[in-house]
């Protein structure tokens, strides 16, 4: 089956940490990052789509995505 997420995080190192941990997890990039300014915190704000097969189950919306 195949997983998605869409990992978002102020634009900090930390956002660039969770993509590569989820890179070093076998998931890979799906499209371009996105940015956009968060008004209410007057910050920026990323985020990347990954996507992964796995061998599994039907996915059904209890799929714990972190998990895998």
């Amino acid at each position: 089956m195949k997983l998605y997420r869409y990992i978002t995080e102020d634009d900090t190192s930390d956002f660039c940490h969770r993509v590569t941990d989820a890179l070093n997890k076998g998931w890979s990039l799906h499209g371009s990052p996105s940015y956009a300014f968060d008004a209410a915190k007057g910050i920026m704000r990323a985020a990347q789509a990954v996507t992964k097969e796995v061998e599994g189950e039907i996915y059904t919306r209890e799929t714990k995505l972190g998990e895998y």
